[in-house]
């Protein structure tokens, strides 16, 4: 009897004095477990992420096609029949053509017409549907076909040119507001195109567009510098 109760608690003792350790299997199944935890969060994380774009995007898209609608709505006016929009372009037609290989207006009254449509745009630009996402306008004067290249290259940046000379003239009878003429000289640009980058006859490729340029997605708009408004004494430069 004393031998057998003595037996018994050394066992006993034994068993509480034995590390608790877990299986191999226990060990590979929480590792499993925290593996797939980690995956889901990083899916919910990636798939949050994709749809905040997609939504910021079809904002965007939004915006913009409301700020083209209301280009289009303007050139639906009887006074500006003639000028159509091209996906973000603006193409005066033959409305506002250039003389043959030069860079003045054909006609006394497209500088006119210029100066009494660009405003209106220049409305729509302070609008909240343009300017949440309305980078620049870009200015693409064209050329004929024919002649050299290079001539025609830089006719057609000097007819680009002329449309902005047109818009900055303080001294017109039809002079457009200073508010504006300060927005033209921070907002517009100048790009010369030739005439590989466009189809038509000489006279359609006398012509002017206007190219609503857009900030990308995930872009911030930059404040304009301080520009002083003066076009300059010579406008534009010389062809020679």
């Amino acid at each position: 009897m004393i031998g057998i109760k003595a037996s018994r608690r050394k066992a006993g003792r034994e068993e509480a004095e034995k590390p608790f350790w877990i299986s191999f299997s226990d060990l590979m199944t929480a590792l499993m477990v925290l593996f797939l935890v980690a995956m889901a969060v990083a899916l919910i994380a990636v798939t949050h992420s994709e749809r905040t774009k997609d939504i910021d995007k079809n904002a965007r898209d939004q915006k913009i096609r409301s700020c083209i609608a209301e280009v289009q709505s303007l050139t639906d006016q009887p006074e500006f029949k003639g000028v159509s929009v091209h996906g973000y372009s603006i193409d005066f037609g033959t409305l506002v053509q250039f003389a043959d290989k030069e860079h003045k207006f054909a006609h006394a009254d497209d500088e006119h017409f210029v100066r009494r449509f660009v405003p209106k745009v220049l409305n729509l630009a302070r609008s909240e549907m343009c300017s949440a996402w309305l980078k620049r306008v870009v200015v693409e004067g064209f050329a004929s076909q024919t002649g050299d290249y290079l001539y025609n290259l830089n006719l057609s940046y000097l007819r680009s040119q002329r449309v902005l000379c047109v818009l900055l003239d303080s001294k017109a009878p039809d002079a457009i507001a200073p508010k504006d003429r300060t927005l033209i000289q921070t907002l517009f640009l100048v790009g010369g195109s030739s005439f590989n980058t466009a189809a038509g006859d000489a006279a359609q490729m006398r012509r002017v567009e206007l190219k609503l340029e857009f900030r990308d997605l995930g872009t911030t708009s930059v404040k304009p510098a301080a520009i002083p408004l003066d076009p300059g004494l010579k406008c534009p430069n010389d062809l020679r």
